[in-house]
């Protein structure tokens, strides 16, 4: 999983600081390359257009403009009160005014893919603060800015210790704020029931963020510095413990809303969220036949490895579907019974990331960045939504470390609750998570893409691609040969490969069609061999998010049509590192920009 970088999607995004550029430096790269001369007069204005939204939207938006590397408003917070959404309505809607009175036929290719880019981004805007309004019936867009105020500021080294310690000290005296603007906004009417829970059990994780970052480090500051961030923690302290009270008293029995936002929101947030041509039905068309197709190669994978094994369920070479069933569960077992220990998950991910980047190495599969890559233990206020997802440095940044984080196993699972996480997340899901996680996944290419030079195009980089290059890559590797000798690391990157196949449904299914929970984890357990405690959590997350699940499907189904698109026109030319590198030179636009871009296909 790769957290979104913006703030309107801010559910369960990661937040992380970068190195400060300023502002005429972050203008000057605004829309063309490094060094390119401008093609028209239209590409100047697009410039100057792209320039004042990258400073108007950072301003409006300071939480994610720390994350992103933009320093120039460390000591603000955003603003959701009635005239802070307005001003990002008025905002955006003047700017995609402009916006649409240019003529896209006389911007360069790339500045064409960026205007589509933004006027996606300023449309979006505007539907979530008029249309969606999460800000009324979410309480995790509050509680993502309340840890990212903090986190942002802390989690990285982007400027000296002290100037990052006086930053969050503002910040803390602002954070109050934030939770006021939450009891304000809110309607507990239109709030689900789930949202106002899995808060309330996040809300505490802030105070984590202080034990982590602040405290140990607040021998930093001395004098009236000091005593500021001393007054500023014992504050925060008691607007947590307030917050917590009326999460818990009011907010949590009161909360009725419905988390399914129904077949309308859902279309036009799909629209939004993946910038594609396909579907919501062509989608689920798509899925469906996927999932028939993939749990036809697992039996025969299946077939293979229950050869010979004592009390093997029968492998005919036409089996019903409970055969079928019963063949693909039997050699799954196989891989369950080998996994880490409970406290030895980021472990054994540390050691999957070595051998990984090793093979990609060895077999020239594509560009390895020298960027630094750390797994972690994730943070207290992220865990409950994702087991793992890629923090990378902010695109204004470089150099900085990316974090592969892992939530751990909670303290208050049963020994039957842990044993069913680490049948799922077994040896061989170790090693297909830090590939999809780290290498050659979500940490490569987010190195790559932050080499392109378009700072809007860095700072609005698509999920869909993101999550379908990732995705890419686990069959990718396994094709080059990744750990070919075992059979049983096939059958369950497949597996990996359903819980894709899975999402795309399942969110469809929750959010459109009404599932019940025992539907989702039908789903989920038989058709897609998920064991029940990673089920359960999709489930959860099927209802905390909506239009984020079929980023993984959707974006390696168009990352496949279009390595199939490249290998037929190259023919005997396709060289799988050049085209990769080529892929990922582009910044991580929508993956149908890139098809259109490298096929030389008219921008739609």
């Amino acid at each position: 999983m790769r957290p979104s970088l913006l703030a309107a999607a801010l559910l369960t995004a990661v937040v992380a600081g970068c190195q400060s550029m300023p502002a005429s430096t972050v203008a000057s790269s605004a829309a063309a390359p490094a060094g390119a001369p401008m093609t028209s007069s239209a590409d100047a204005r697009f410039a100057d257009l792209s320039r004042r939204w990258l400073d108007g939207w950072m301003q409006l938006n300071p939480i994610t403009a720390t994350q992103l590397g933009d320093h120039r408003f460390d000591n603000e917070v955003d603003d959701l009160s009635a005239d802070g959404r307005q001003r990002m309505v008025d905002f955006s809607q003047a700017l995609l005014a402009e916006l649409d009175a240019m003529d896209p036929a006389r911007l360069s290719r790339e500045n064409q893919v960026d205007a589509a880019i933004l006027r996606n981004q300023l449309r979006s805007d505007i539907w979530n603060m008029q249309t969606f309004q999460s800000w009324v019936w979410d309480p995790q867009v509050y509680n993502s800015l309340a840890g990212g105020a903090i986190y942002n500021t802390m989690a990285r080294d982007y400027a000296p210790l002290p100037q990052r310690l006086k930053a969050a000290t503002v910040r803390m005296e602002k954070i109050p704020g934030i939770f006021a603007q939450m009891r304000a906004n809110l309607d507990p009417a239109r709030v689900p029931a789930i949202h106002a829970e899995t808060v309330a059990k996040q809300n505490a994780g802030i105070l984590s963020l202080v034990d982590e970052f602040i405290t140990p480090n607040a021998a930093q500051l001395t004098g009236a510095d000091r005593s500021r961030l001393d007054a500023a923690v014992a504050g925060l302290r008691k607007a947590v413990a307030d917050n917590q009270a009326w999460l818990d008293t009011s907010l949590v029995p009161n909360a009725k809303g419905d988390f399914r936002i129904g077949q309308k929101l859902y279309d036009e947030k799909l629209r939004f969220s993946l910038d594609s041509a396909l579907s919501r039905q062509e989608i689920k068309q798509r899925a469906q036949a996927e999932l028939t197709r993939v749990r036809g190669e697992m039996y025969d994978i299946a077939r293979g490895v229950l050869k010979g094994k004592p009390h093997a369920p029968p492998t005919p070479a036409a089996p019903t579907d409970a055969q079928q069933q019963k063949a693909i569960e039997a050699a799954l077992e196989l891989a369950y019974v080998q996994h880490p220990a409970r406290s030895d998950v980021v472990d054994a991910a540390k050691q999957a990331l070595v051998k990984a980047t090793a093979f990609v190495r060895d077999k020239d599969l594509v560009t390895v960045p020298n960027d630094p890559v750390k797994v972690i233990l994730m943070p207290e206020f992220q865990r409950g939504v994702a087991v793992a997802y890629c923090d990378s440095p902010g695109p204004l940044d470089k150099g900085l470390d990316t974090y592969f984080a892992i939530s751990p196993i909670p303290d208050d699972w049963t020994d039957a609750q842990a044993e069913s996480f680490l049948r799922e997340y077994n040896s061989r899901m170790i090693q297909l998570l830090t590939i999809h996680e780290a290498m050659p996944g979500h940490y490569l290419e987010g190195a790559h893409s932050a080499q392109f030079p378009s700072t809007l195009r860095a700072v609005l980089r698509s999920g869909l691609f993101a999550e379908g290059w990732a995705v890419y890559t686990e069959n990718m590797m396994t094709q080059a040969g990744y750990m070919d000798s075992d059979p049983l690391f096939r059958l369950v990157q497949l597996k990996f490969y359903l819980r894709t196949i899975a999402n795309a449904i399942l969110d469809q299914g929750v959010h459109v069609d009404g599932w019940s929970r025992e539907q989702a984890m039908q789903l989920m357990t038989q058709q897609a061999f998920q064991q029940e405690r990673e089920a359960a959590g999709k489930w959860v997350r099927a209802q905390l998010s909506s239009a984020q699940l079929p980023t993984y499907f959707v974006g390696v189904q168009e990352q496949y049509d279009l390595r199939r698109a490249m290998e037929a026109r190259l023919g005997d030319r396709f060289n799988l590192k050049a085209y990769h590198d080529r892929v990922l030179s582009y910044g991580a636009p929508p993956t149908r920009y890139v098809h259109e871009l490298m096929l030389d296909e008219p921008i739609r």
